[in-house]
């Protein structure tokens, strides 16, 4: 827990001392008893419970210390909508992604997601597309025309080859075609790769190297794994040629980005893994002060305490 006033806790050092204080009267009135022996009273008026003298006092120390840290102003934080940021949608498109584990193939099936997943994005947000083979291509600078990135996802055509870590830098690359935001040209726009593959690196830089990259310029990859251990292409002799996912790759890319490594195997799973991507990409977290919450279950325990007090001072005939 943190607070906006942490100095204030000071009086929490009381509540020890009231502790201590309570105890010592508690005793020193118990030792009164003993030596004043039995009072002829004692049969006419019940001694009160020692419980309910135990529970108002608690109570009131109870109030003080929650008091207290309300008047610290206790703050947490929560998820809000993001007003603006920049996702970059980079799309393996390479000769692997025609294997038709996934109905009707995994090509197919991601364009789906992905452009399920642009639509759903706020208005706001930046989105560029990235498709990599052997070679990468900057398919949609960063622009707030949706439409224009999903149609763009439907035209995508296979090539052959993986360079994982080149689609990673020109990624990186199409950041700085972010256009300015007009109401606040200076302000810092975070930015997000969500990175889909099915294979390991076959040419170009490594992915590792790119994922570094990616950590200095604090921009997390979200990578998704995406295909069966089954998957299989045919080649233009008809044999069949395993196309297996590799998610050890794609996992280490994530862990050294400071993103998140996601797994699908098939496009159920896939849109439900672009829904908790939007989910994260498309918050925030910030501080919420959350004093009221303290002094309202402070007001309780004094309440709670008067009404202690209110029954040890009640006289029964």
């Amino acid at each position: 827990m943190e607070f906006l006033a942490p100095g204030r806790l000071w009086l929490l050092v009381l509540v020890p001392m009231l502790i201590a204080l309570y105890l010592v009267a508690n005793w020193m009135l118990h030792q009164r008893r003993l030596s004043r022996g039995r009072s002829s009273l004692d049969g006419v008026i019940p001694p009160e419970p020692a419980w309910r003298r135990h529970l108002a006092v608690g109570l009131s120390i109870l109030s003080l210390a929650t008091l207290t840290l309300a008047w610290a102003q206790p703050k947490t934080q929560v998820s809000v909508p993001r007003e603006r940021a920049t996702i970059v949608v980079t799309l393996d498109v390479s000769n692997s992604m025609e294997a038709t584990d996934i109905d009707p193939s995994r090509i197919e099936a991601a364009k789906q997601a992905a452009a399920e997943f642009v639509r759903g994005l706020p208005p706001r947000f930046n989105v560029a597309l990235v498709s990599f083979a052997a070679t990468t291509r900057l398919v949609v600078p960063p622009t707030v025309d949706h439409d224009q990135v999903i149609n763009q996802i439907n035209n995508l055509y296979l090539q052959p080859g993986t360079a994982i870590g080149e689609g990673i830098y020109a990624s990186l690359e199409s950041l700085l075609l972010v256009p300015e935001d007009p109401d606040d040209p200076t302000a810092l726009v975070p930015a997000r790769i969500v990175l889909l593959s099915d294979g390991a690196t076959q040419t170009g830089r490594p992915a590792d190297e790119a994922a570094t990259k990616a950590k200095e310029q604090e921009v997390p990859i979200y990578t998704i794994a995406y295909g069966t251990d089954d998957g299989y292409i045919e080649t233009e002799t008809g044999a069949r040629e395993p196309v297996p996912v590799d998610y050890a790759e794609l996992a280490g890319v994530a862990k050294i980005s400071g993103g998140r490594a996601y797994a699908a195997e098939n496009s159920t799973e896939l849109r439900e893994v672009y829904a908790d991507i939007s989910s994260s990409v498309g918050t925030e977290q910030v501080d919420q002060e959350v004093t009221s919450r303290y002094a309202g279950i402070g007001l309780l325990f004094a309440v709670l305490a008067a009404a202690g007090c209110a029954s040890l001072a009640a006289r029964w005939p």
